[in-house]
Parts: C-alpha cells; structure tokens; sequence
C-alpha cells in the first residue's frame, strides 16, 4: 500500500506536468493522412444537422467524451467540478481521472463527486485494471461506481506507463480472467481503456472475450504517458527508461481500424491526439462512437468552467460543421465520406 501521500502527490504531479511540459508522443494520431469529401452543394441547412447520439442510455448532444484525468487533490477536484460543470451545460460525456486514490483514502472521494454540478451526464468511473491484480475486485470496482453514481466502469491499461516508472505495478499476468469476472459481475457497463498506446486486434479479440461493452483505443498521437513519467523520475536510469518510450504506440487511427477488423459491432471510443472537432469527426468516420479529448479541456478547465464551455461547444460547432460540409444530417452519415491521401 502506497503512502497516504504518495498517490495523491503523483496526481499532482500528473496535473502540473500535463499543463507545463511537453509530454507529447513522438508519433502522430495518424488522422492527419484522412480527409473528408467537400461537398460545395451540401442541400443541407446547417441549424438542423444533428450530432447526438444515445449511449448506454443517455443522449449527447454530440459524440464528445472529456478523457479521463484527474482527481484525488484540491486541485484535481477543482478541475473535476469545472469539467463536469462544462459537459452538463454542452451535452457531453466525462470520465474521472482513476479512482485507486479514493478507494484507499476516502477522504479523497469528492474530488470525484461532480455529479451534484452534472445530474445528467454519461459519467465513467474509472481504475487501473492492473490493480486486479494487486487485492482489488469486484468490491472496489462496485465501490468507484458507486462514490460517483456512474453509468459505467472504466478500467483502463497502462503497462508501459507502469513499466517506466520506480516501483510501477508490473503484473498483467492473468488480468483477462479477473476482467471476465468483472464484466460479468458489475451492474454497469465495463469499457476497457489503454492510456495513450493504442489496442491491437489481438487484444481488442482479448477484451472482446473477456465480456467488455466498449474499447477506448487510447491511441498514440497525443500525450505519452511514458514522457510524463520521464518528468517524475527520480533518477537518471528511470529517466532514461521512460525517455526510450517516445515513439511507441499503435496511431489512434490505426487503432480504431484494428478494433473495427477484429470486432466489427464493438462500441468504440477514440482518443489519443484528437485536437479538435474534426479529428473527432474523423474518428467517427473510421467507426467510433464517441472521440475524447484530455489536453485542450484540462487547459480550459484550468482557467474556468467558463472557458471549457467555450472550449466544448466550438468543439460541437466544429463537427457539425464537419457533417454539413460533407453533406451529411446525422453522425453515421460521415461513413464512407473520407479518403485517405
């Protein structure tokens, strides 16, 4: 068990080092190589393209997720508050940062707690899958759901990011079974989720069979996790560790192409270097559901709620005027409108 401190204190660090650093991966999202079909006669009237979408029994106002981040600090919970603030005002999706840190110090868990500023919102409580291993089950997972009455679990995976950093939580050995069991225990919807290197087929086939409702590709392209470790290292070889990993990943659009082959009706979310609505656009296009942005939203939410308001409906504004252009009314119009260059 870390000390009462030391979670907490990596949470900060996450936050200052996400604001202040470059923590960029050396690869792309690789949605740059796409690119959508102009229509200059699209026959449509923009004020009644519709970019909602149900999922898991909420409506959005558009595919909009807000990553997973942070939580477990003043800080964090100030971030939190204002981010869900924004997505109960626009009509989008949010997950927390990973609740492990309120699980073990309760005292901890309103940092998590937005749902009184958000009563509407889908709204992913969220662990580290790994921690299965490590004396967490079907208690805790019920626990995270619980303390912020969400509408599903997300656990996420990380082995690179637990792998570069001193004293990492290293043992993926096993975890399908102990993810099937969670799968077919919780009353909630499980998404698995990696943190920023992407799901191949092999483990998008794994996932599938372990129950799972929804994959997060989390792909390569935006912030490498493995940098922001390399930021915290407390010596020179972990700082060498973490700064090899710069470049590895599968490309968020990659990504989601290997979920789509391997797993044709899987619910998929995109994230991993979405800059804007049109990267979310995209991925919609390539067969997600949902796009997730972490960098452009925390920065936003760092200033105020007002600001991340600002932020998530240009992002809206942004897709619907994607689909208008392309000639499209409604998001599952925007397949087959792309091309790769």
């Amino acid at each position: 068990m870390p000390k009462d401190t030391e979670i907490k204190d990596r949470k900060l660090d996450h936050i200052k080092i996400n604001l202040e650093k470059d923590v960029r991966s050396a690869l792309t999202s690789g949605l740059e190589k796409y690119h959508f079909v102009h229509e200059a006669l699209p026959e449509l009237d923009l004020d009644r393209i519709d970019a909602s979408i149900s999922l898991f029994g909420k409506k959005l106002s558009a595919p909009i997720l807000i990553s997973s981040m942070t939580g477990g600090s003043e800080d964090a919970k100030t971030i939190n508050f204002r981010l869900a603030e924004a997505a109960q005002e626009v009509g989008a999706a949010m997950g927390v940062g990973s609740q492990r840190v309120a699980i073990e110090h309760p005292e901890q868990a309103a940092t998590f707690q937005v749902r009184s500023v958000a009563p509407d919102i889908l709204l992913f409580a969220n662990l580290g899958a790994v921690q299965l291993n490590y004396g967490y089950g079907i208690d805790e997972c019920r626990k995270a759901v619980e303390m912020i009455e969400a509408d599903a679990l997300i656990l996420h995976l990380n082995p690179v990011q637990e792998a570069v950093q001193k004293g990492g939580d290293t043992n993926f050995a096993g975890l399908g079974k102990k993810i099937e069991e969670i799968c077919r225990k919780m009353e909630v919807p499980v998404i698995a989720k990696e943190v920023g290197w992407g799901i191949s087929e092999r483990t998008a086939r794994l996932l599938a069979d372990c129950g799972v409702s929804a994959i997060d590709v989390a792909g390569a392209g935006g912030t490498s996790w493995s940098q922001v470790e390399m930021h915290r290292a407390p010596d020179e070889f972990t700082h060498e560790l973490a700064a090899a990993f710069v470049g590895w990943g599968i490309p968020t659009a990659e990504a989601i192409l290997n979920v789509k082959k391997a797993l044709p009706d899987m619910t998929i979310f995109a994230s991993g270097g979405l800059k804007d609505g049109l990267d979310i656009a995209k991925c919609i296009a390539l067969g997600a559901r949902l796009g997730g942005m972490a960098g452009n939203f925390l920065k936003a939410a760092a200033v105020s709620a007002e600001k991340a308001v600002e932020v998530m409906k240009l992002t809206k504004k942004q897709i619907e005027v994607t689909m208008f252009a392309c000639g499209v009314e409604r998001l599952e119009g925007l397949e087959g409108k792309m091309e790769e260059r």
